[in-house]
């Protein structure tokens, strides 16, 4: 399977700028650790909420073990490795190991079944997988041994955690690693492969169809990562809380890359828990959160002054999706040593704009920050030129921290870049004076009602700050007579059993919004569809009020 290089996305005067500049480093994944174990090998690095800790010299001695047996199981540089497993420390050594065999991590995340799995898995060519045997009563490693047989390039199953007699061919984690030493290991190995290499791909989350599959080079990911550390004023002082699936881009590059090259530490959590997250915080003493909005908001209702403590957070960087300005404002209320940033980003290119630790903090209200530095940002129109600052278009990013393509899908890579080098985002957003960014919705997320085209996401942001709303969401559903209107879809805050669409309607028009804009129905549901990223499956809603506007629509023609 030939993948797309380095010279397909960039050119060699790119190229070499990026080397110049410090965008990119001749280092790869498994010389930064060997770069940690020199200096603080004995530290802890990696901790998890169930099975204990590592050290960087034991994460080190680990993964050249395994990397050793999975060579002498015949995998070879370029091999595509799949790895679905929660957030555990074994995940890092799979990582790392592969890393330095030259063979390519293809996360998937947990809560993926059947379907997508047995996609993915054709699709990137895998294999070897890597499962649990089981993980919140779902049998994976049955999962997979029935699929051995429906995927042609797949050969193995191998179970993390398994006990008692495996399924079918299945073999077990530990059976891998090598008995050998780290010197032993590097010499049997040889040389690894190049940062500029294909090192891991990610998977997108799926808003809107089957995911694609993002390829990208250590030096894409890392890039995000050094830029990521300062911005965030990373130090080796820093603990990172990882809520996030590690399985995907935000988790990965922010609780195992971005710690690892800055030896900092990190502490995963298994299945997100509000209060037990605050526990760990507390018992881990973790600085600084990367997540989806909806983590916050979940952590600041389940907080309770007499019980939690998360006084060592100095930093909540909210990604995944738009952050309210009330949530913000919240967290500020509730936690005065907590910073809140914006960042918006995507498997695509990891980051593309951030608000940082210098930044004024009203900036984490009105935007989702700026580009980082050495990279570029601009808001498009639909022939792809600038727009004036202020108006609205498509967000589009250049810089040394793009994919290399989307696996096997020349078409949509090509429909993703411009011809002077930048990725169409498909989100909305303004850029102000200052070159802060405001993600507004999705391109694909606009209501066009009677031939105007709306943008949701001054509705969802007012009734975010409303207190009897938990959670939001509008997209368009079918209306006769004006092609398109305005649905809402709202999970009710606690104690809120009353509210109505006339309420709505009313707080709405009074808050200024234009009559057009105003939802002209509302769902009540106990929660919004979300990916395991945390961001709101709209297509599914989309969907469901489809199928229901169609289903009234017949139960009327039949009656009449």
């Amino acid at each position: 399977m030939a993948f797309a290089s380095v010279t397909d996305r960039y050119s060699d005067e790119q190229i070499r700028e990026f080397y110049a500049t410090g965008q990119w480093h001749r280092d790869t994944f498994f010389d930064l650790l060997e770069v940690q174990v020199a200096e603080r090998g004995d530290r802890v690095f990696l901790t998890d909420d169930t099975s204990g800790d590592i050290t960087f010299r034991q994460l080190r001695d680990k993964a050249l073990s395994l990397a050793v047996g999975l060579r002498r199981h015949g995998i070879a540089a370029g091999d595509r490795v799949s790895v679905q497993v929660p957030n555990w420390i074994e995940f890092a050594v799979i990582s790392v190991a592969l890393s330095r065999l030259g063979a390519v991590l293809v996360p998937i995340m947990p809560i993926y079944r059947r379907d997508d799995v047995e996609y993915i898995l054709g699709n990137a060519g895998v294999r070897l997988a890597i499962t649990p045997q089981s993980f919140k009563k779902f049998d994976y490693a049955g999962m997979y041994t029935s699929i051995l047989g429906a995927v042609e390039s797949l050969e193995d199953v191998v179970v993390v955690r398994g006990s008692g007699e495996l399924p079918g061919r299945a073999v077990s984690f530990e059976s891998l690693f090598a008995d050998i030493g780290p010197d032993e290991a590097i010499a049997e190995l040889g040389p690894g492969v190049g940062p500029d290499e294909p090192f891991v791909i990610v998977y997108s989350s799926g808003t809107t169809s089957r995911p694609k599959g993002c390829i990208h080079t250590f030096n894409t990911m890392a890039c995000g990562s050094r830029l990521l550390a300062k911005g965030f004023a990373y130090t080796p002082d820093d603990v990172q809380f990882g809520p996030s699936p590690i399985t995907h881009t935000t988790g990965l590059v922010t609780s195992i890359i971005l710690p690892l090259m800055h030896g900092a530490g990190s502490h995963l959590i298994e299945v997100w828990e509000p209060a037990r997250g605050m526990e760990q915080i507390k018992e881990r003493g973790c600085t600084i959160a990367v997540s989806a909005t909806t983590f916050l908001q979940m952590l600041m209702d389940a907080y309770d002054p007499a019980v939690h403590n998360i006084g060592s957070m100095r930093l909540w960087v909210a990604a995944g999706a738009p952050i309210p300005a009330s949530i913000v404002t919240k967290a500020a209320d509730l936690f005065p040593g907590l910073q809140v940033l914006s960042l918006y980003g995507r498997s695509e290119n990891v980051t593309t704009t951030m608000c940082t630790v210098d930044d004024e903090p009203e900036r984490s209200l009105t935007s989702d920050g700026r580009p980082l530095p050495m990279q570029s940002v601009k808001i498009v129109d639909e022939l792809g030129d600038e727009v004036p600052r202020g108006e609205e278009g498509d967000i589009a990013y250049k810089g040394a921290m793009h994919m290399l393509g989307y696996l096997h899908n020349p078409e949509e890579t090509a429909k993703l870049f411009t011809p002077d080098g930048y990725s169409l985002s498909g989100d909305l957003g303004r850029m102000d004076e200052d070159g802060y960014v405001r993600v507004t919705g999705r391109t694909k997320d606009i209501v066009i009602r009677g031939g105007m085209n709306i943008s949701v996401r001054q509705v969802e942001d007012l009734l975010a700050a409303h207190p009897a709303v938990r959670a939001v969401a509008a997209v368009a559903m079918p209306d006769e007579r004006l092609g398109e209107a305005v649905c809402l879809y709202l999970v009710a805050a606690p104690g809120y059993g009353d509210i109505t669409l006339e309420k709505i309607k009313t707080y709405l028009l009074e808050q200024g919004v234009a009559i057009q804009k105003v939802p002209e129905r509302l769902e009540i549901v106990e929660a919004l569809p979300t990916t395991a990223t945390g961001k709101i499956q709209k297509n599914v809603l989309r969907e469901q009020i489809a199928a229901k506007i169609a289903a009234d629509r017949e139960r009327a023609q039949a009656v009449s």
